[in-house]
Parts: structure tokens; sequence; C-alpha cells
């Protein structure tokens, strides 16, 4: 997969892509990372990349310019442009899953007050966190790179993300380790028994019990 990262500050992106599986997607080169500054692609003075709103109001909106021609720039016929927006449909885990399907994806990181609504014209989705607003569209993209590059072939053991949370439509089922008694708080005595039949069938119970105790909005959809 290719992934191009457009943004205004290249530098926030130095840590994850140089650490954990990341890193070592890259390594594998399960994943072409390019992180790309937009502002590189303005013509005004200064590389300006926002301007005051028309009709008046606080803050700087991002112009279409540069935005457009930094998204055209990289795209091509396998291309999937997201956008990083608050306004977007909310991310779930069906989406990554969906996503590291795809063969080149772009994403677009905002910033200031929003976009020109204009370029909305130009992107094939709108991906939202949460409802909640952050200063940029940097952190999110990063949620969403990490969420799809970790289900790529290759860059972890598909038994590793099978029985996530949200891939079955319910909350993962407790683990635990070493030691078997900690301050006497004991591990079940099934996950002991090495009777792999129950032990699936306990799974099963408690990945149902723990979605009715912390998101019982997941077994009413």
């Amino acid at each position: 997969m290719k992934l191009d990262i457009l943004t205004l500050f290249p530098k926030m992106f130095e840590g994850i892509l140089h650490e954990s599986i990341i890193k070592r997607a890259i390594e594998k080169n399960a994943v072409e990372i390019r992180i790309i500054d937009f502002r590189e692609f303005s013509k005004l003075n200064n590389h300006q990349v926002d301007d005051t709103p028309y009709g008046g109001g606080s803050g700087m909106v991002l112009r279409c310019e540069p935005l457009v021609e930094a998204i055209e720039a990289v795209k091509d016929e396998n291309s999937k442009v997201l956008l990083m927006c608050p306004q977007g449909k909310p991310y779930k885990e069906a989406d990554a899953i969906r996503l590291s399907k795809e063969k080149h994806l772009v994403i677009v990181c905002g910033h200031y007050e929003g976009y020109d609504e204009r370029i909305r014209n130009f992107v094939d989705e709108e991906i939202s966190i949460g409802d909640y607003v952050l200063t940029g569209g940097e952190i999110p993209a990063m949620a969403v790179m990490d969420s799809i590059i970790r289900l790529l072939p290759g860059v972890i053991k598909e038994d590793s993300f099978k029985e996530d949370s949200f891939t079955n439509g319910l909350l993962d089922y407790p683990t635990y380790t070493k030691p078997a008694d900690f301050r006497g708080l004991k591990v079940p005595d099934v996950l002991l028994s090495g009777n792999h039949q129950e032990i699936r069938k306990w799974r099963e119970e408690q990945a149902l019990e723990n979605t009715k105790k912390r998101r019982k909005d997941l077994l009413e959809k």
C-alpha cells in the first residue's frame, strides 16, 4: 500500500514513522508512506495557504488551490482521498478493514478554522474520529494510519487482530498473563485448564458480557 499524508506540519509524523508496528511495516515494504507539506503548493507570498472567510467571522480558512493541487499531484487511478474532518463519517473498525484493501490512500489533514467548502469536491470520503474538535487533522490521520497499517498482510499475525474489539461487533474478551495470583486477584480457572473448547466458549461468553457492561449500544445496533 501507498500512503500520502498532506499536512502543514510534517514533523508531527516523525515519531510515529520510526516506532513500533508502523516502523516495522515500512521496513517490510508492506507500506510506503510519504509526508507532504502542501504549503509547498501555494503560489502566494510566504507560501500562504489560508485566508479570511467570505462573509466575515473568526479564524482563517484553508484555501482551495494549494490543497487541491497537492491532491492532484499525488493521486492516480488507484487513489482514494480521505479528508480528516469533524463533520465526517464516524470512523469504525469496519472502515479500517475496508480501507486496508486499497492500493493508495491520500489523507488530507486540515487546520485553522476549516476548509474552503469547495475542497469537498476533490475528496472521496470524509472521516471523523469522534464528536470533538482538535487543532488539526494530524492526530486523526495518525489514528487512521495505525488502524489500517496493522491490518496489512505480513505486518502482524492475523490471529493478533481477528478477535480484536469491534472486529465481530463486540468488545474483546478479558485477557490475563502471569502471575496466576496477583494480590488475591486470580486468573479464571478455565484459562488454566488446558481445555481449549471450554476456553473458546468462555471467551465468547465474556466478549458478550464485556460488551453488555461497557458498550451496550453496540448490541442495540
